[in-house]
């Protein structure tokens, strides 16, 4: 469905804006707005664009790193409790 609406330039602003921050059109920008509101999409942008800066700097762990570490814990509880067992 295509519906033809008008913004006001303040809100084509901000989604422009957002846009621009998310690597997005304001096209596709206006859908997830739209969805779930600008706050909830500003703050997407936001923790996207800091997680991309972490992981970039190596400030992140992997997923693959914390599964592992995750895995340790868990045999390492379970060796635990069989042990006080």
């Amino acid at each position: 469905m295509t519906t033809e609406i008008q913004l006001p330039k303040v809100v084509q602003t901000r989604i422009a804006r957002l846009a621009k921050a998310a690597g997005r059109s304001p096209a596709s920008t206006l859908r997830f707005v739209l969805r779930d509101g600008f706050d909830a999409v500003e703050l997407s942008v936001q923790e996207n664009a800091l997680a991309d800066q972490q992981f970039a700097t190596g400030v992140i762990a992997t997923h693959a790193n914390v599964m592992r570490d995750a895995l340790n814990e868990v045999r390492q509880a379970t060796r635990q409790a069989i042990a006080a067992a």
